[in-house]
């Protein structure tokens, strides 16, 4: 069955696409967005006896009746795992959500590798359902290297920054 934050990403892709209509069916749960007429889709999560439903709703552009398998929705794969040192310590993201460097697009970004940081120190931001979470570092050290790119979509638990703890 897919996760609710699973659902969310598959909303905001099929929002900011063409697709109309979307189906996904797997060990009896059956997932259906459709973009409707009035230009909001329905979307629509059933498992198997007994049903259980809910229904989410997002603002949609155009309609268009398309049918898209899972895999051409789903997020990009994370990067190559970076090289496991067990001295060095992994800022994950806590969400799904866009990985922000910086505040605004015309200012420096918050850490570059090579920057000491503190446990409090704000390294990035991690856009989630227009909500914009600052990430603290959450220990104090040496940023050794940035995993992820400026605009990125990253996943719960994935890893965005290296540092080498003091």
């Amino acid at each position: 069955m897919l996760k609710i934050q699973e659902i969310r990403e598959i909303i905001k892709l099929i929002d900011q696409s063409s697709i109309a209509k979307f189906s996904y069916e797997s060990e009896g749960a059956k997932l259906e967005l459709k973009k409707g007429d009035d230009q909001r889709p329905a979307v629509i999560v059933e498992t198997a006896p007994p049903v259980q439903q809910e229904v989410a709703v997002a603002q949609v552009k155009k309609p268009e009746e398309v049918i898209v398998p899972l895999q051409e929705t789903s997020v990009a794969p994370e990067a190559a795992t970076p090289t496991e040192d067990p001295s060095l310590h992994k800022i994950v993201s806590p969400m799904v959500g866009t990985f922000y460097s910086a505040s605004s697009p015309d200012v420096p970004a918050y850490v570059q590798n090579g920057d000491k940081v503190k446990p409090e120190a704000i390294v990035c931001i991690v856009e989630a359902m227009k909500l914009f979470n600052e990430i603290e570092a959450e220990v104090s050290g040496e940023i050794v290297e940035v995993l992820v790119k400026d605009g990125q979509l990253v996943e719960y638990g994935q890893p965005l920054f290296l540092v080498k703890a003091n």
